[in-house]
């Protein structure tokens, strides 16, 4: 190779790796440009009452302690039915079913799942668990619709970090006498566990901020009372910006506390990735000991 063209090839590669820079330095710009948008706007109304108090007067006034309880509790039961139910079947497609046609139109229904615009998981939990199971609208109706747009999410992250752990571990266990289902539980499932629990992480994050499925299933406009069981409608922090922001007779106060709920979710939302980010750093290396 002559040092003409080898000259070539790393000026291409520069220029390669520039444009990669470049589209990472945007990334990061929008990113901080919308948290300093978010948070210049809204840090001027929060204080404890703010996130302690009740709402008055049409919500012009007063705090969003019911959203934020409410989308703790829509978020919790989400992960309590999805959790579960998404890691099982992420073990029975990579263990335990044949690896087939059947197999990967499984797994293209997952994908496809994963893609569908949550407005239509809301008019499924609208129609499934609001109307046909009678819930109601209802913190159950909403975490069961949210536990459907996770689930995707998870199936596949879980599939991922079981498929990454080496086939060894399975073979060593097996060859001293373990079960499959013991060498899943006691094996298989401690060395993933870091991408799964990645991944439920991200499905919570994404579905503190959605708005759609909640608003057929769960949320309220307004509510002077906390929920008291599963079957209450509740208050919730997306529903609420979206309520200040369209539906207030009071913009010039209502705007500014949909604002200050946008800072309360955004940081809400930064957390839940940055405590996904630790558990896998420290699960990891805990696996390297």
């Amino acid at each position: 190779m002559s040092k003409r063209h080898l000259k070539y090839k790393r000026i291409k590669e520069k220029i390669v790796f520039s444009l990669f820079g470049l589209a990472l330095l945007i990334a990061l710009a929008a990113l901080a440009l919308i948290i300093y948008f978010v948070f210049s706007q809204g840090m001027a109304v929060i204080n404890w009452e703010f996130l302690t108090g009740m709402p008055r007067n049409g919500m012009s006034e007063g705090g969003i302690l019911p959203a934020i309880l409410g989308t703790f509790y829509l978020v919790l039961g989400a992960i309590i039915i999805a959790g579960p139910m998404g890691v099982l079947a992420a073990i029975y497609l990579t263990e335990y079913a044949r690896q087939g046609k059947l197999v990967k139109i499984i797994r293209i229904g997952v994908n496809n799942l994963a893609g569908v615009p949550s407005v239509v998981f809301g008019l499924f939990g609208l129609a499934i668990f609001v109307k046909f199971f009678d819930f109601g609208v209802s913190i159950l109706s909403g975490s069961a619709t949210l536990a459907i747009v996770i689930l995707p999410t998870i199936i596949r992250a879980a599939e991922e970090a079981l498929l990454a752990v080496p086939a060894k571990y399975r073979s060593a266990s097996l060859a001293l006498g373990a079960t499959r289902w013991q060498t899943i539980r006691k094996v298989v499932l401690p060395a993933a566990m870091p991408g799964i629990l990645t991944g439920i992480i991200l499905g919570v994050g994404r579905v503190a901020g959605e708005t759609a499925p909640i608003m057929f299933t769960a949320a309220t406009f307004f509510t002077m009372r906390l929920p008291s069981s599963i079957f209450s409608e509740v208050m919730a922090l997306p529903y609420h910006i979206y309520a200040l922001v369209t539906t207030g007779t009071m913009p010039h106060k209502q705007v500014p506390l949909a604002f200050g709920t946008a800072v309360v979710l955004l940081t809400l939302v930064l957390m839940i990735n940055l405590l996904a980010i630790v558990l896998r750093i420290r699960f990891d290396r805990k696996m390297k000991r």
